[in-house]
């Protein structure tokens, strides 16, 4: 069970004159005021993600269930768990290990996607990055389950004036290092009208096809993965399917850390589709990177990836919302 509790720092456990406790009742409504009153939720025995604002704005996400598992929406069936590799212990060679082969066409550049720095780190973004999943031989341990661990670093959400809740770290985060993962419902996309209202701006697709085919203003990944003999995101029955995922992750009622990171036009860091248990394209796992160093309390951002005037609302008339990211490079407008 998930605990919602305040700390403050340098409480004193008892004090001697009743004006020392005026005093420090003082101090308590400043930080208040400022935002200085840590509100921590408990999502396990070594992760923790505190909420720093005032208590009272909490309401502001009242309907709101923490959650560090996927949910599985009602309709949406699960692919066959993939076969794996056969490596005991941990994968070390990447020419032996069935799940490293795939993240090359190039039989004499097999290799990990991850290097053994800093409990693992991605090389560079890819279409797909193939990890070893439930039925491997190899151990939780293996550099081919990096991105499986959850979270790493104490990431703290905050409040800010005109972006509403952002998400920081308390650690220095190493350019390649996973974040979080992107956690909610897993939905249908034609599915959305009937579960959703039109004010739910927490829908992530999980276009990593549309990516790879550098569709709808997505910026195209190298396609040095062996995709052609596990699916063919080419064939002509998958065209009808455009700009459009099959399939999204809804994070308005439930979901984790993930669903207050804002957008930057210039972010720090970058999506990356990942397959563990299965191999379908349509069903990757969402996980977020770090593109660069980034230092502790820094503003961690991603690129929604949003075409100006491609949203539109019920009447069909394009909505616009503004960003204010603050970068040098601020297109100004998010969509």
């Amino acid at each position: 069970m998930y605990k919602l509790c305040y700390f403050i720092e340098n409480t004193p456990l008892a004090f001697e004159h009743p004006l020392d406790f005026v005093r420090w009742m003082v101090e308590f409504v400043k930080k208040l005021a400022v935002h200085q009153l840590g509100l921590v939720v408990s999502v396990g025995k070594s992760n923790v993600v505190p909420l720093t604002d005032c208590y009272w704005k909490l309401s502001k996400i009242s309907g709101f269930t923490y959650c560090k598992s996927m949910q599985v929406a009602k309709g949406v069936k699960l692919p066959t768990t993939a076969i794996g590799c056969d490596c005991r212990g941990n994968c070390l060679n990447s020419h032996d290990c069935s799940c490293a082969k795939l993240n090359s066409t190039d039989s004499k550049h097999y290799d990990f996607p991850y290097v053994h720095r800093d409990g693992g780190r991605l090389v560079e973004a890819k279409a797909v990055v193939f990890e070893c999943g439930p039925k491997c031989g190899c151990g939780p341990d293996c550099i081919n389950r990096t991105s499986q661990r959850g979270l790493k670093y104490r990431l703290e959400v905050y409040r800010t004036p005109k972006k509403g809740w952002a998400v920081r770290s308390w650690d220095f985060i190493p350019a390649g290092a996973p974040v979080c993962e992107y956690i909610g419902v897993l939905r249908r996309t034609e599915d959305l009208d009937n579960v959703c209202d039109n004010e739910n701006n927490f829908i992530f697709d999980i276009d990593c096809l549309q990516t790879m085919r550098g569709l709808g203003g997505r910026e195209r990944r190298l396609r040095d993965v062996s995709i052609s003999t596990i699916y063919n995101s080419d064939r002509p029955d998958d065209q009808r399917v455009e700009n459009t995922p099959d399939y999204c992750i809804d994070a308005g009622a439930v979901g984790n850390v993930a669903r207050f990171i804002n957008h930057s036009c210039e972010p720090n860091l970058f999506v990356q589709c990942v397959l563990s248990s299965h191999h379908d394209l349509k069903l990757a796992r969402v996980v977020l990177f770090a593109a660069d160093n980034i230092p502790p309390l820094q503003e961690l951002t991603y690129d929604y990836g949003y075409e100006l005037d491609s949203v539109h609302g019920p009447d069909g008339k394009v909505k616009q919302m503004a960003c204010y990211c603050g970068a040098e490079g601020c297109r100004g407008r998010l969509f």
